[in-house]
């Protein structure tokens, strides 16, 4: 239950041991049977599948020349089978002409950048620094060092390069600890934060290293944060994008929360630290800031930081704001974005740093914007059903990724003046040529209070006002986040309505994209008004002719699983059956068990031991196991073994009282599995069972 950012752009790879060999096309290539490309996926009629969802290529990291000229990009393809992908480098002129692959491997290339010249492609392999001719595919080995690296960043003069690798700071394990049990397998704590989202505190910290580059070769680097228990980027899933050097590289700022255990566990409080690589000295640049501070850049004459930063403490789900220093005074920093009342992201500086390129949420939908440094105005300019993210610059041209409810990733180049995009990229065109795809609306449903929420609807291909469909309804999770028009590869609502149901989308209270007061109404208020949001938009959609009332089932994952528990005591008849994943069953359990803990702390006003902390105590009245007297509604339930943010004895509590209460249930639980489920099999598992069980109470009637 967390609001999570989607985009990540490092991650961790693993070395392959398959031969390598250079290819005619100068592509490097593996051996025979081990690539995996483009699926061949069987479409009987048009019609989408699980197993079609898993033939899409997935576009990744994108990124744009220097000149503006080229656009490199990664594709991802699946193999079901081998339950594994792997991920090839691909390039384009910035208007989608002279397409070509550059790597053809079965391993995974990824964190692609180019070099500040403009000369070559960098990524990462196997934990190993690479470059590639963009001209001629011909790839060289950059890094010699033993450490995996997880990310990286080129100084603009391309003379040194800064790497995240997992440095051991602390012992934690048994057989670390004492020499005579190798075996051992025990863990040893005495602080909390021991384990984060779905791995165990092992004492490895993520550390920036920089090392000279020569002749295009790196082989020794420094660790700049030499024995801090810290980590920058931070765990799970920041990336390069929270650090930045100075146009002059003679500076590095980075984000990082320099707490431990407790202090880290209660508190949001990350902070920007600047290192100086002549004196070797680190300051601090956010000093009274204490939220989170995070993703530092430079304009481009290094007169001004530009930096994402949040107010209040505690609260992971407050207003992201754009604040700007004048470097290095930490004190003239300022927000510009005061005017626009929603959380911005992929901040782009224009060349002559006069203005600065964003995304923020309309009405549920990630727009791109143009903020005005000089006079701080904020100017949208597209709209329309689609998300934008990662914004770049090519020339007169923006450039980013945009998915819809019902097409994957692609990559638009748009143009500034009139908000209008195209599509450059076309990796899945063909595949969505040969479905039947569903067509979705945005409607605006009056709740309880009279506000108008936006709700998407996806109607099945080939809909028919004159029939009578099925309703799914999905309650999101967060509480926080934009509920934008994405394309998820597990709640898939264009795979959902391909089966013939209707799927509505409610952005009931609590979600991003409808300003920052319909964000802040759903902490320590979780069960009310929310809950009366998506019992507005069902009684509203329901009253069309063509649903069918007798036939309505409802679905949600993390706070969207808590909204299932706690609808299947307070309903009212309305559904036939539920589906809760990652969800929250008792929030006092909840609140002594997640690894974020600031999180619970501030969403439910307190620990529920405090008897006195009456808003805390309210919270906690609101626990969906408390409702359970009232269950009489079949209901599954799913759960990830990993899963540290919500623990998987949160599912098993819920299923084990259904079970016991002589409720329809079932339980699918995965050992290897975290909050998500990411492993293609899994998610085939996943996806069949979900329409088992729906289908089963639905659809039989």
């Amino acid at each position: 239950m967390k609001k999570i950012v989607a985009v990540i752009s490092m991650v961790a790879f693993t070395a392959c041991n398959s031969v390598e060999r250079k290819g005619g096309d100068g592509m490097q290539t593996s051996p025979e049977g081990s690539y995996i490309g483009i699926p061949d996926v069987k479409i009987d009629g048009g019609q989408m599948t699980p197993e079609v969802l898993w033939a899409f290529g997935r576009v990744g990291n994108m990124c744009v020349s220097p000149d503006g000229k080229r656009v490199a990009y990664t594709v991802t393809y699946y193999s079901i089978r081998e339950n594994r992908s792997n991920s090839d480098i691909y390039l384009m002129d910035a208007d989608g002409g002279n397409k070509k692959q550059l790597t053809k491997t079965s391993e995974r290339e990824g964190s692609l950048s180019w070099l500040p010249s403009g000369k070559a492609i960098a990524f990462l392999r196997g934990g190993r620094l690479r470059t590639v001719d963009p001209d001629n595919g011909a790839e060289t080995q950059v890094s010699d060092i033993k450490q995996s690296i997880e990310g990286y960043l080129y100084a603009p003069a391309e003379d040194r390069v800064l790497f995240i690798i997992p440095t051991k700071v602390e012992k934690y394990a048994g057989a670390e600890m004492y020499a005579d049990l190798e075996k051992a397998d025990a863990r040893i704590y005495d602080d909390l934060m021991y384990r984060h989202w779905d791995v165990w505190k092992d004492g490895n910290y993520n550390h920036i290293y920089v090392g000279n580059v020569t002749a295009g070769k790196v082989t020794a680097v420094e660790d700049i944060m030499p024995g801090e228990p810290y980590d920058s980027p931070m765990k799970p899933f920041g990336g390069t994008e929270e650090i930045a050097w100075s146009p002059d590289g003679k500076t590095i700022v980075y984000t990082c929360k320099k707490l431990t255990g407790k202090e880290y566990a209660f508190q949001t409080n990350s902070n920007l630290y600047a290192y100086d690589l002549g004196s070797r000295q680190t300051r601090l640049l956010t000093p009274g800031s204490l939220g989170y501070d995070k993703c530092p850049q430079f304009s481009p004459d290094g007169r001004r930081l530009l930096w994402s930063g949040m107010k209040r403490a505690g609260f992971e789900a407050d207003k992201e704001r754009i604040m700007v220093m004048d470097w290095p005074y930490p004190e003239t920093a300022r927000d510009m974005s005061e005017s626009l009342d929603a959380s911005p992201g992929s901040l782009q500086w224009t060349a002559d740093g006069n203005a600065v390129y964003l995304t923020a949420p309309y009405r549920e939908a990630n727009q791109i914007y143009r903020l005005d440094v000089a006079s701080g105005s904020i100017v949208r300019l597209t709209d329309g059903n689609h998300d934008y993210q990662g914004v770049r610059i090519a020339g007169d041209r923006l450039i980013a990724i945009r998915t819809t409810n019902v097409s994957p990733a692609e990559i638009y180049r748009i143009n500034p003046v009139d908000g209008k995009g195209e599509d450059i990229s076309s990796v899945n065109k063909e595949l969505l040529d040969r479905l039947n795809v569903p067509s979705v609306e945005k409607r605006f449903i009056k709740t309880t209070d009279h506000k108008q929420m936006v709700t998407w609807v996806i109607y099945p291909p080939g809909f028919d006002r004159t029939g009578k469909y099925p309703l799914l309804m999905m309650c999101t999770g967060g509480p926080q986040g934009v509920l934008g028009p994405s394309f998820s590869y597990r709640w898939n609502y264009m795979l959902m309505a391909s089966q013939g149901y209707v799927v509505i989308v409610p952005a009931r209270r609590g979600t991003s994209g409808s300003g920052q007061e319909w964000n802040d109404a759903i902490s320590k208020n979780h069960g009310l008004q929310d809950e009366q949001d998506l019992l507005s938009a069902v009684d509203a959609v329901s009253r069309e002719p063509w649903i069918d009332k007798s036939r309505m089932g409802a679905m949600g994952a993390s706070y969207g699983g808590y909204s299932i528990f706690h609808l299947a005591g307070s309903h009212g008849g309305r559904f036939k059956a539920f589906l809760a994943h990652s969800g929250i069953f008792n929030m006092e359990f909840m609140y002594s068990t997640t690894e974020e803990m600031f999180f619970e702390e501030w969403e439910t006003g307190g620990a529920p031991w405090n008897r006195d902390n009456e808003t805390a105590q309210r919270s906690y009245a609101r626990s969906p196991h408390l409702s359970v007297k009232n269950w009489d509604t079949p209901i599954m339930i799913v759960h990830g073994e990993r899963d540290f943010r919500i623990p998987y004895a949160q599912g098993m509590a819920a299923y084990n009282t259904a079970q016991m209460l002589g409720i329809e249930s079932r339980l699918l639980i995965f050992p290897t599995e975290n909050h998500w489920v990411l492993s293609p099999q899994n998610a085939i598992v996943w996806q069949r069972e979900f329409f088992r069980w729906f289908d089963k109470h639905l659809k039989s009637l």
